[in-house]
């Protein structure tokens, strides 16, 4: 278990924010912290769990030339396929982690990426180039994502309390929230405990561009196809 933090936009914040909303969610990732800010534009905070390449493993992991930052929480299942597939078309590779494969094949498809990824994943992406921040979330919603959105800009963490950390959104709960949870015993995405932050639903991916946020469904279960059993 890792976790993820920080922005994209203007939305007021500076590196003692992202320094609180990292401290926030320490005990998801202790071993290690790492973060790229650039004012006005983007912030990504990263606390580490080490388990995969514990020496070279670090984030947030940039592309060979640059323009493409990542931080991720997760596991991806198929790195070694992706990885080998990705060599050979010429990728070249600083590390050991299975994160890694995920710059490499956002640089060859975009957003198309997550496509081709199998695991328990919540991503936060910074495409330097195209000023676009990416987030995703696993098919099954193993790994939690929130999102939160503040001045012309968006704020992002594993945690609800994350990003009230950051003291950029004042804590209000939300009635309807609490409404669905009384009723359902959970509260559905999009919907938090907390007005104003929202939950990336499994199988979504976040687009914040230049001011605007469109979420889009990668995938959801298909009930439509039926095996032939015999019912003896």
């Amino acid at each position: 278990m890792c976790g993820i933090a920080g922005w994209a936009g203007e939305v007021g914040g500076d590196r003692k924010a992202l320094e609180r909303m990292c401290d926030a969610i320490v005990h998801r990732g202790p071993d290690d912290s790492g973060e790229l800010f650039l004012p006005g534009k983007v912030a990504l905070g990263f606390r580490r769990l080490s388990i995969i390449d514990l020496e070279t493993g670090g984030q947030p992991i940039a592309a060979e030339e640059g323009g493409v930052h990542l931080t991720c929480n997760g596991e991806i299942y198929n790195f070694r396929q992706l990885r080998s597939r990705l060599q050979a078309r010429g990728h070249g590779f600083r590390s050991h982690s299975d994160s890694e494969v995920i710059v490499h094949l956002y640089e060859e498809r975009g957003t198309g990426c997550v496509d081709e990824l199998q695991g328990m994943f919540a991503i936060a992406l910074w495409d330097e180039r195209a000023e676009r921040l990416f987030l995703a979330r696993d098919r099954l919603g193993v790994k939690p994502l929130y999102w939160a959105p503040v001045g012309d800009g968006i704020l992002y963490a594993s945690e609800p309390g994350a990003i009230l950390a950051s003291g950029l959104l004042d804590p209000q709960p939300d009635p309807r929230a609490l409404l669905d949870y009384l009723t359902l015993q959970y509260v559905p995405p999009p919907r938090t405990g907390f007005a104003g932050i929202h939950k990336l639903a499994p199988g979504e991916t976040l687009v914040h561009e230049r001011g605007e946020t469109r979420i889009e469904r990668y995938w959801q279960l298909d009930f439509s196809k039926k095996d032939a059993v015999p019912e003896e």
